[in-house]
């Protein structure tokens, strides 16, 4: 972050970025969930610090990294299997390799 002060004690650092109007925090957490529309990232056991500069607040997270794929929902199963009158298991295999509902509907109708 700053260029030759790698032997800098961690209370002055912290000193120095307090008069910089930088604060930092830890936030005591289990577990960290980022919700994307096509997966889950969990982060296990993670170290949470949270920094406030010039007014704006952000996260640094690390910790043990995870993805889970989301499964298409019940309702658009049925809908992707009513448009295209396949079964609900061809229209969830198909939702599930395109993650998108038009696109599902458009693959099985080729």
């Amino acid at each position: 972050m700053f260029p030759g002060l790698g032997n800098l004690n961690p209370k002055k650092m912290q000193g120095m970025m307090k008069q910089m109007g930088i604060h930092q925090e830890e936030i005591p957490a289990e577990k960290v969930t980022i919700q994307t529309p096509d997966k889950n990232i969990i982060i296990q056991n993670p170290s949470v610090t949270k920094i406030k500069m010039h007014g704006q607040e952000s996260y640094q997270i690390t910790g043990e990294v995870t993805e889970e794929t989301k499964s298409p929902s019940e309702e658009d199963i049925r809908l992707v299997a009513e448009k295209t009158n396949k079964s609900p298991e061809q229209a969830k295999q198909a939702l599930e390799q395109t993650n998108d509902i038009a696109e599902a509907i458009l693959k099985l109708s080729e």
